[in-house]
């Protein structure tokens, strides 16, 4: 259970550090793809064993490695185009509900069951999401069709991501590889971000500032740890991944709403209250009934 813990908590200093990125003027991209290299370093570091390259190509969950790097950075921009256009409750629903794919995924794909009061408990989770992460309408919302089809599209790519990270941890990934292969994902998404910047803005490559690099490597270690602690939880015997999945996911989001408050003084209307009444019953009953 303390892996589940500290995967969260490194979830949501993430979403401090992303905060801050704005108070500092850092470019978030760049800061992307530091961060990413920073996670590959850590990775190793913790893995701390030599990975000749030879051995590395045979690792059966290479191509899965491979394509979760391309995904992350894919739904990153996703995630920035939802929040630009339609607001970042919008992008942040879309995201955290996404965690209905991998439930159902784990039902089907793994057997696993849930007890009546674990499945009203995920119910009541999906609910605690929305009301948590809600924000009252604002003026001058972009609302062609094209454009709502992003958080359609954010939703489906962030539970793709979390239910190939299960597929992988359960089918492939041995045990003691856990920080090589979190290592290898975050290489190939700071590989793609830079192919990214070479097709659309070649000359930004050299324009890296001290503040962006910084602001890369404070994000990539807990970017690394947030998914290294996850894949342990993913191990534990007293749930399965369908109620890792729903705490993970219900508790980023109540644990970011009270940082904000804390933090960075956000106001939060009633529905926002009622979301994280909601995320507390719903962790009670998925956790310990």
């Amino acid at each position: 259970m303390w892996d589940l813990i500290w995967s969260v908590c490194c979830s949501s200093i993430i979403f401090v550090v992303f905060k801050l990125f704005k108070t500092y003027k850092a470019d978030t991209f760049h800061a992307i793809i530091i961060n990413y290299f920073t996670a590959l370093g850590v990775g190793l570091l913790v893995y701390q064993q030599p990975v000749p390259l030879g051995e590395l190509s045979q690792k059966t969950w290479l191509p899965g490695a491979i394509l979760l790097g391309g995904f992350f950075i894919l739904i990153f921009n996703l995630m920035a185009a939802t929040s630009q256009r339609l607001g970042v409750s919008v992008a942040s629903v879309a995201t955290k509900m996404s965690l209905a794919i991998p439930v159902i995924a784990g039902l089907i794909l793994y057997d696993e069951h849930l007890n009546p009061l674990q499945f009203l408990g995920i119910g009541l989770a999906l609910l605690a999401v929305y009301f948590t992460a809600y924000k009252e309408k604002r003026p001058g919302l972009n609302t062609e069709p094209r454009t709502m089809l992003l958080p359609l599209l954010v939703f489906l790519g962030s539970g793709i991501i979390d239910t190939s990270i299960k597929y992988l941890q359960e089918t492939r990934v041995p045990e003691t590889e856990y920080p090589l292969f979190s290592a290898i994902v975050f290489g190939f998404a700071g590989f793609t971000g830079i192919a990214a910047l070479l097709i659309k803005r070649p000359e930004t490559l050299i324009r890296f500032k001290a503040v962006n690099v910084l602001g890369g490597i404070v994000l990539g270690i807990p970017n690394f740890f947030s998914i290294f602690f996850l894949l342990r939880a993913l191990k534990f015997d007293g749930l399965n991944s369908a109620s890792i999945f729903t705490l993970n996911n219900v508790a980023i989001v109540m644990l970011t709403t009270l940082i904000g408050i804390v933090l960075f003084k956000e106001s939060l209307s009633p529905r926002n209250w009622i979301g994280i009444l909601l995320a507390i019953i719903s962790i009670l009953l998925i956790s310990f009934l």
